[in-house]
Parts: C-alpha cells; structure tokens; sequence
C-alpha cells in the first residue's frame, strides 16, 4: 500500500479531510518498503541502554523517516502498557532508561522513551501532552483538570508530524489487562485525523491552520481508527452526543464501498432499525426508555474474512420520549430491505424497495428473482403473536414461475412482524442464512387472516393455485377451485367423495367441490396416465 502526501490546506479540512486512504498519513510513506526495517526493528532484543539500542536499530535505517520507524515499530512490539501503574501513579517511573528495561509505561513513558531514542538518533523530536478520547473515555465527557495522556511530534522533511506509540501498540481490555496490537493508524497521522481523540496543552500542536477549541473537541463525535481502516467516509452526526426527536434518533454513515454493520443499543441488538446501501447504511434507533443510552456501531468491510466487526463510533443517545406506536421485533434481523447484500446472497430485483412494509389490511405481496442455483423459504416471525410458529408460516403463500418469485402474506392478526427470506445455494451442505429481511406493520386490530392451505412435497415450483386461498373452508358450501398445474393429466378435490375438475382453455383446472362431506378437503394429482393420485393441498373445513 502507498500512502502519499496530503494536498494542501483548505479551511474546510480542517475538520473534514477529502477522502483518500493517502490522506491519512502526512508524509510519504510506502509501508511495501518498510517491510524488511519492520521484521528487523520487531526482533530487536536489546535491553542494557538506550543507546545501544538505537545503535543496534540503527544498522537497518538510513534516512531520518527510516529511523523515526525502526524507533516507532520496536516501543510498539516490546514496550507493553503498564496496567498496574495506570492505577498507582505514584508508583511509576517514566524515566526512558527505567521503560526500556522493565518493557513496561504508562503514556507518559512511551513518548518519553520515544523522544529519548530519537534523541539519540538525530531526530527533532518533542514530547506532548494533552487530553485524549481513549480508555474510559464516554462521549460528552467533559475534559478538565490535568492531561491525561502523552504523545510525540517528530520534525521530519521540514516541519512536524503527530504519532502516538502508546495506542500504536494495543490496548487495554477492561482495567486489569493490556493487549499487544500493532495499530498503524498512530504512526504519522494526519493532524485532521489526529484530532479525533488528541487534545494538546498548547493548541498550536494541533498543527491545524484553524485550531479547535476544548469545547469543539468535546462535542465532535470519536471516528476510532478503524472508521479510516475499514474505509468509512463520514457520519450524518458528527457530535458525540444525540437526541431523539418524537422518540427516534437518527445516523447515516458513508463508505467508501460496500461495507457491512452491526449496531448495539445498551449493549443489545435491538430497538434499532439498519438499512444497508452500496455507499454505507442508515440507521434508525427507538429506545424505549426515556433518559440516556448507549449506542455503538461496528463495521467490517464486506469481503473481509475475519469474523470479528471493529468498532468505528459510540455515541450518547440521550431520549426525551419514547415512541409507544412503534416497536421492531427482536426476531428481525439486521438489515432490514433489499440491498447489495441481499443481492449477494441471491435475492434480486427484491420489490417493495422499502425495508418497512405497512398493510392496513393484513395482505402484501413480496416479489424477487432468484439466483438460479437458489434454495429458500420464508418465515413469519413475532415477539408478541400467540399464533405458533409453524402456523405462521403458513401465512406465507410461494409461487415460482423459474426464478420470479412471489410470497403473499396474510397476517393472522395485527401488530409488527418480521419476514425473513432464507437461503443458500443448492449444492452447499450447510445451513441456510438470512438474505433478506421486511418488517411488516399492521395497526389495524380487525385484521384476523387464516392461513393459507398445506402444501405437500408433491407441489412443484411451477404450479400456481388461484382459489382457494384461504387454508380454512365454509361448512356446506360450494367452494370454487382454479389451479394451473403444468404436466398434470388429471386433477380431482375430495371431500367425502371426489369430483374432476376440468382443464380450462387458458390452461386452469378449474371446478367446485362441496364442502358438506367431510372436516377435510384434498386436492389431488395424477401424471403421465398413472392411476396413482398424489395429494397436493389440504384444506380444513369449519365446524358447524
């Protein structure tokens, strides 16, 4: 990966810088060439003095960058943050020759170890100190006091640039432990960038043309490093704290490409509401509880094959009233609506566009084209319904001419449920994953739908049934039955006895059944002049 300068100023880059992975470092930088200076500089093991440390690292670098970078990649593989100190100041020294041989410090520690060695090395260096949004770190909080971190500018091709050699070698994971992970982000960023999470004592370390004040600062949401490394490009919500209006909040993030996100209210994944778009995602969020909340969002890019989602942005989402008419299903999962991710995953051309479907009547209708090596199904799922789950499913009704696809929904009664499209392609052995996701609102409490009939394994793809589609039938009554069922010879419904129904010129079979004798009626199939009727639909019939 090459990184190149960054263009000159402008007023508005200040704060937002114009989007190019090569904005993010302020110097030439090809981290291709530093390969070999990096494994060399890692394995290091010199401890007995600073200077013969520099000494040794100096073998490999020749130019100052060279040697800003050996110095920079040994603190952040050997130097590990010292947790203990961190809750007993008092007992810390930050003395760099006490740092380099107990391979332990605080801040203040690693940037005076780093100014030290640069020292050393003929490098300008200074060490800074300031204000930071790292651990414990809440968005909103308010900065006063003492600085509470340390960092280093080196002075390189005439004039200064920002690293921090603490956050470029890990973590810390709760209060009691550290752990090692290299973050290039750190190493010469961006001052735009840098200002994210770094607040200088003297603002004119910034190295901004405009400078932010210590109000600025806490008001700007935190972009973490992965925000930049995952290929984000900005937020609709840049301050760290967010209201709800009419008890929703809200945030819009853009991306470079196609990137996927996961979301947590308070630690859980619900009462939000994700929409995926090629360029990013929206968000909705409806917390249920006036006051204020918690609200993270992770993100990985779309062909990344780690597991893992890193953070990119917590927010402070405080509520002032809750929106009682609006509820999502915990069952829904995330996203919700057709995207480049249903695509994907085989679900094309997916119509309504809208992720939220409103039915006054309980009815809607679902249609897509498959991926010809596609096998799905569809469920109906609820938080709230008394209706189990396997009769819910047969509130969805499928029919396929090839790969056009349609599913009629009628709900069984009002309130919000999740209709989730599973698939895989045919020839995988797994299981099937969740493709594409609706949400199905209905307020209308008249709304009371039966299912639909029961289908049997000898129902193909290609058959198509027009009437009856309610799965419950009028006692004594004359019900009309019109099915396309392509390659059928013969068709007959039975109820008590069984009648013919006749195959119309428009290609329908077609023909009434009365529903006085029997509970259940069946409809049957026969092919190819065979004597074996094969059961297709069963219906129930009213009680009396």
């Amino acid at each position: 990966m090459r990184i190149q300068v960054f263009p000159e100023w402008t007023g508005k880059d200040n704060e937002d810088y114009p989007w190019d992975k090569s904005c993010l470092k302020t110097i030439p930088v090809d981290l291709t060439q530093f390969k070999e200076l990096d494994a060399y500089a890692s394995k290091v093991n010199v401890r007995n003095s600073v200077a013969n440390l520099v000494s040794v690292l100096l073998q490999k670098a020749h130019s100052d960058l060279e040697k800003v970078r050996a110095i920079w990649v040994w603190i952040c593989h050997h130097i590990e943050y010292d947790v203990e100190g961190y809750h007993n100041l008092d007992k810390v020294s930050c003395e760099a020759a006490d740092v380099l041989q107990s391979g332990k410090g605080i801040c203040a520690g690693y940037a005076g170890l780093f100014e030290e060695m640069c020292s050393i090395a003929g490098i300008q260096c200074k060490k800074l100190s300031g204000y930071s949004k790292g651990f414990g770190y809440k968005p909103g909080q308010v900065f006063k006091g003492e600085s509470d971190h340390a960092w280093n500018a080196v002075h390189l091709d005439g004039r200064w640039h920002l690293l921090d050699s603490t956050w470029g070698s890990g973590y810390m994971d709760g209060d009691e432990n550290f752990t090692f992970r290299y973050n290039e982000f750190y190493f010469l960023t961006h001052p735009a960038l840098f200002i994210n999470d770094h607040f200088p004592e003297d603002h004119s370390w910034q190295l901004l043309k405009q400078t932010l004040s210590l109000q600025q600062f806490e008001r700007n949401v935190r972009y973490r490093s992965a925000f930049y490394s995952v290929g984000l490009t900005g937020s609709s919500t840049a301050t760290s704290v967010i209201k709800t209006e009419n008890g929703k909040a809200v945030v819009s993030i853009e991306s470079r490409s196609p990137t996927l996100f996961l979301c947590k209210l308070n630690g859980a994944n619900e009462h939000c509401f994700m929409n995926l778009q090629r360029n990013g995602m929206t968000l909705e969020v409806y917390p249920q509880e006036v006051g204020t909340h918690s609200l993270d969002i992770f993100a990985k890019p779309s062909k990344s094959k780690e597991e893992n989602y890193s953070q990119v942005i917590k927010y402070s989402l405080v509520c002032q009233s809750v929106d009682k008419s609006f509820r999502l299903p915990k069952a829904l999962i995330q996203p919700v609506g057709p995207s480049w991710l249903s695509e994907e995953k085989g679900i094309l051309e997916a119509s309504p566009d809208s992720p939220i479907i409103h039915t006054d009547d309980g009815r809607c209708v679902v249609t897509f084209t498959r991926r010809s090596d596609l096998d799905f199904f569809a469920t109906l799922d609820s938080d709230t319904s008394r209706t189990p789950e396997d009769l819910r499913r047969r509130h969805i009704w499928t029919t396929c001419w090839g790969t056009k696809v349609e599913l009629k929904v009628q709900l069984p009664h009002a309130g919000a449920f999740a209709l989730h499209i599973w698939a895989k392609k045919a020839s995988d052995p797994g299981s099937s994953h969740c493709a594409l996701s609706y949400l199905i609102s209905c307020p209308n409490k008249k709304v009371t739908w039966p299912v639909f009939p029961q289908s049997y394994t000898n129902w193909e793809d290609a058959f198509e049934l027009v009437a009856p589609l309610a799965g419950v039938l009028p006692a004594n009554r004359d019900v009309t039955f019109k099915l396309k069922l392509p390659g059928v010879d013969e068709v007959s419904v039975e109820c008590g006895k069984s009648r013919p129904l006749r195959l119309s010129e428009d290609g329908f079979w077609e023909g009434t059944c009365s529903t006085s004798g029997g509970s259940i009626v069946t409809v049957r199939m026969s092919k190819s002049g065979s004597n074996t009727f094969w059961s297709l639909l069963e219906y129930k019939v009213e009680s009396h």
